[in-house]
């Protein structure tokens, strides 16, 4: 089926720089005109991220302000002692967050008494070790057999050399583009010559296996291993 669809491509190409026809075909990523020929090209490349965020939330509810916050302090040595045993020492730890909660009456309206507060802490944690990050999420449930609550966020990772790959990746897609020009010419005995514009697509940053595309663009942050793909649409005179 696609083979003949393509050949269908090349017959209408054919018609069209034969007799010069002023209307443009349209075909998934490819235009064709009288004189020029639009073709959108791709590339992509998979990376491994050489940085990871975790953020760590200790959580205490107390029937006082005062006894919350006396929960967090006895509990913060404890958690950050733990990520530093884990080889993690980019720690930073957030300003204690409170707040409280009124008592309802049996029909359900509030009053204006506390039933209790809530506080919690956040500790952030980075490090160029992306493995002992993912390793460190998984293990830091075992604080709560020590009777700490906490909270763990899934892993943030991130790639550092996006702004080179994202040059690398559109010289690449656009001589993607050139590469089909070429082969949709070359029926017709005719080639792509100089390139009239390019317009730049937005980055697909997704996990490795993934197909998801958005016309806003991606940005992964959920795995280690990521899939960066460039799009472009290049439009080349045709000779």
């Amino acid at each position: 089926m696609f083979e003949k669809f393509e050949k269908l491509q090349l017959v209408w190409l054919a018609l069209i720089l034969a007799f010069g026809l002023i209307v443009a075909v349209k075909s998934g990523t490819v235009t064709l005109s009288k004189d020029n020929i639009s073709v959108t090209g791709s590339a992509y490349q998979v990376v491994k991220s050489d940085s990871a965020r975790l953020v760590v939330d200790i959580k205490s509810r107390k029937p006082s302000k005062s006894e919350a916050y006396s929960v967090i302090k006895k509990q913060l040595p404890v958690v950050t002692e733990y990520l530093k045993s884990k080889g993690l020492d980019d720690i930073e730890v957030k300003p204690i967050n409170s707040y409280y909660v009124y008592k309802y009456n049996p029909n359900g309206t509030s009053t204006n008494e506390i039933a209790y507060y809530n506080a919690s802490q956040a500790i952030e944690v980075k490090s160029n070790d992306v493995d002992k990050i993912k390793e460190t999420a998984l293990d830091i449930q075992n604080l709560y057999e020590k009777g700490i609550d906490i909270d763990v966020t899934n892993p943030e990772y991130y790639y550092s050399g996006l702004a080179d790959l994202k040059v690398k990746l559109l010289k690449d897609a656009t001589t993607d583009a050139k590469d089909r020009a070429t082969a949709m010419l070359k029926a017709t005995h005719n080639r792509p010559g100089k390139i009239q514009s390019v317009n730049m697509g937005v980055f697909q940053i997704t996990p490795v296996d993934s197909t998801n595309v958005s016309d806003m663009g991606i940005n992964d942050t959920t795995t280690i291993e990521k899939k960066v793909t460039a799009v472009a649409n290049v439009v080349f005179r045709i000779k």
